[in-house]
């Protein structure tokens, strides 16, 4: 039977052209649509829409090679395309409904809304539309397979997002369960919801948060100065921003990214490590008059203060350099590292400890060297350092100061180039002392 005598038969259907077309489908909210001439309990079986996971009525899925519906009829063998040569491979199997909708339109174009709402409706009417249809949801509905990573050795050594993720919990739940102690960078200074007294540090471990309140990030001093504690110790926080500081893990969240951490518990562990241990031939680690490492964690204008092995120990302006500065702010900054001299250690107890360190003792005394590079009565350049009672400093080549009298013509701003005349040379004393001749603007 031909497509033009299956549309004949089912016109018949019709009591004429004037035969009104519904214009939409019921939706029956199980994947299933019936047009308006058509009953859900008539006779024949109901045709199922072509959604993109199309089921039976046992809930099974169909795969691209079974039926869409449950009564398909045989397919047309005889359609043909304009040339008039049969195509067989354009044959599909139509239904009912979809005939009906064909022959009532009489060549018209009917629009069936699509259940997925991304498929055009003219692919499920058109000869291997369905087909089509079908195999592009299928790819639609693909799985991304992860990407493989050809390494070039035998084992592969960059670390993806992954492996980086995953290390970070290793590192957090190593500390928690171990008291492995963990060093990062003080990153903020948070202020806990709905108080403006309690703060808390903030330093970032990867995709982590680790926040430390302030009672267990700093020691309180004992003098507040006429502040209330909970002020003191958020200044001193705030003076400690960008410094590397150690903490151990007290507790995880994995699911909202959080970690709490003590930074006390952390320095406590390392001072017993390093002030009361001893290395393999039975000495102690730290003595007077070793040279050690230390982490400068705040700066203020008289001086710095770092941490060194656990203990935190302030070291005065007048012993961070040989020459004469005003503000240490201008030469150290919190984070950086310096090379400091223990001075003297005292112990006191299983856990108490003090310390006295210096930055300038740790190096070479520049003026036992670059006081040979100068000579009485010559005139040299130099940058005016500092100006107090005393007179005027000027900072020469080699890490020297020579001091000067006040000038005549007005005191020289600090940063002033000048020009001096050598006056006298105390080679003992380390001492050099000298004249101002002549003054150029501030650079």
């Amino acid at each position: 039977m031909t497509l033009d005598e299956v549309s004949g038969e089912a016109s018949g259907a019709f009591s004429g052209p004037e035969s009104p077309l519904p214009q939409t489908d019921l939706d029956l909210g199980d994947g299933i649509a019936f047009s308006a001439e058509e009953s859900p309990a008539g006779p024949e079986e109901p045709s199922f829409s072509q959604t993109g996971s199309e089921l039976t009525e046992d809930g099974q899925e169909l795969t691209d090679s079974e039926p869409v519906s449950q009564e398909s009829p045989k397919p047309v063998q005889n359609l043909s395309d304009s040339s008039g040569e049969p195509k067989q491979e354009d044959a599909v199997p139509q239904t009912s409904s979809e005939i009906t909708l064909k022959a009532g339109r009489k060549g018209k174009t009917t629009s069936i809304p699509s259940q997925s709402g991304t498929e055009p409706s003219m692919q499920s009417i058109l000869p291997g539309g369905d087909v089509v249809a079908r195999r592009r949801r299928v790819r639609q509905r693909a799985v991304t397979r992860p990407v493989s990573v050809l390494s070039i050795d035998g084992g592969r050594t960059v670390e993806t997002e992954a492996d980086r993720a995953r290390n970070d919990l290793l590192d957090l739940v190593e500390s928690q369960k171990t008291g492995r102690i963990l060093t990062g960078t003080l990153q903020g200074v948070e202020r806990v919801a709905n108080s403006k007294t309690s703060s808390m540090a903030v330093i970032y471990h990867g995709a982590f948060k680790v926040i430390i309140p302030a009672e267990e990030a700093v020691v309180p001093p004992e003098d507040t100065r006429g502040r209330s504690m909970d002020e003191t110790l958020n200044y001193m926080l705030t003076k400690r921003l960008g410094a590397e500081v150690d903490y151990i893990v007290k507790g995880i969240d994995q699911q909202s990214g959080l970690a709490v951490g003590s930074r006390l518990d952390a320095m406590a562990a390392k001072r017993r490590e390093y002030y009361f241990g001893t290395d393999r031939d039975g000495n102690q680690r730290i003595y007077s008059g070793v040279c050690a490492e230390a982490r400068v964690v705040s700066v203020i204008r008289a001086g710095i203060f770092v941490d060194l092995f656990g203990l935190e120990t302030y070291i005065p302006l007048r012993e961070l350099s040989y020459q004469r500065w005003m503000d240490a702010g201008l030469y150290f900054q919190a984070g950086q590292r310096v090379l400091v001299k223990v001075l003297e250690v005292e112990r006191s107890g299983r856990d108490t400890v003090r310390v006295v360190a210096s930055v300038k003792q740790a190096g070479e005394n520049p003026y036992e060297k670059a006081l040979r590079m100068y000579s009485v009565d010559s005139c040299y350049v130099g940058t005016v350092s500092m100006v107090d009672v005393n007179g005027v400093f000027v900072a020469l080549d080699g890490g020297i100061d020579c001091l000067c009298s006040y000038p005549k013509r007005g005191r020289p701003p600090r940063g002033a180039r000048v020009t001096v005349r050598i006056l006298g040379i105390n080679h003992e004393s380390n001492r050099i002392w000298g004249a101002i001749t002549h003054i150029a603007a501030a650079r």
